[in-house]
């Protein structure tokens, strides 16, 4: 089982360097075609000009002289502070829509779930007993490594990525390939606006096992064109050593302790556009990985057809 193609996308070539090997940089680079802005996150940083610096400091030593010291010790202490959670906050604002609302309720409820994070995104989960399907379908598939360092990924809900742009022309086959699966297979299918995730588009299954959130396998995120899914412990170890994505922060539960995702939820890096390489090559890894997650949902194994759009549609 494996995604197959319905049209051919165009490749960029490459010039050997002499030694039979790609430069180092074809491996590295996205291809510049459609790339997409990624969610920036801005770390604390004041500006000051002469005359301000001028003014706290007389302030300063007014508060030093005639307040008492446990006011100016507080002062000192809670400026930075708030400076620090509204840095955060715009931060979390940032990030677009998610799960989570955009509000001071929702940063709120972020900021109390960071307690409970997982330390190690990138162990897998341990398998559970009786849980069908018994087995995950990757290590059979032949997953390839993907190329270069992890992209950095911040955030809980939404959680997203924010370096290594995917390529708008994958993530548009990508939703396309999911509605063209609907269309194709009514019956097993559908296509709605994420339950999860609460936007993006996500492929259900009619008939889950899995019966999370009314049998959701995957979401797309629209802003990073990462994605979210469920899958098989066995198919998540494949996934996160050969670096296609990570855990969710939250994918864990202790005892009585339950979390708002399930223990097998897994983020997948957005598929790029590397130079020197296929158009489609990792939108054909990162299908790979929705057949696991539609397997791990119905325990049915289904070929994805990759429907492909030009380069700069």
């Amino acid at each position: 089982m494996s995604a197959s193609t319905t049209t051919t996308a165009a490749t960029t070539e490459v010039k050997d360097d002499g030694n039979g090997s790609l430069p180092i940089a074809a491996l590295a680079l996205p291809s510049p075609v459609n790339l997409t802005p990624m969610p920036k996150q801005r770390p604390v940083c004041i500006t000051l000009d002469s005359l301000r610096i001028f003014i706290l400091s007389i302030s300063l030593i007014s508060l030093v002289h005639f307040s008492d010291a446990l006011v100016v010790e507080a002062i000192l202490v809670l400026v930075p502070f708030l400076l620090v959670v509204h840095n955060d906050y715009e931060n979390f604002i940032s990030l677009g829509p998610g799960g989570t609302p955009s509000t001071l309720w929702g940063y709120l409820r972020i900021s109390w779930l960071r307690l409970w994070t997982l330390r190690d995104p990138f162990t897998p989960p341990k398998p559970t007993p009786n849980c069908l399907p018994l087995k995950g379908i990757l290590s059979k598939q032949a997953l390839p490594f993907r190329l270069g360092p992890k992209p950095r990924v911040v955030g809980i809900a939404p959680q997203r990525q924010i370096d290594q742009p995917g390529s708008r022309y994958c993530y548009q086959a990508l939703r396309r390939t999911l509605e063209k699966l609907s269309l194709k297979k009514p019956g097993k299918f559908g296509t709605e606006r994420s339950c999860i995730e609460k936007h993006g588009l996500a492929l259900f299954a009619r008939h889950p096992v899995q019966t999370a959130c009314q049998g959701e396998i995957c979401h797309v995120h629209d802003s990073d064109h990462s994605m979210h899914m469920c899958l098989h412990p066995d198919d998540s170890k494949e996934v996160l050593s050969r670096g296609w994505g990570q855990r969710h922060p939250l994918a864990w539960k202790w005892w009585f302790l339950t979390m708002p995702v399930a223990t097998d939820f897994v983020m997948i890096y957005a598929p790029r556009v590397l130079i020197g390489f296929a158009d489609d090559d990792e939108l054909r890894t990162v299908c790979k990985i929705v057949e696991a997650a539609i397997w791990y949902s119905t325990a049915e194994e289904t070929q994805i057809d990759v429907y492909l759009n030009q380069v700069g549609n």
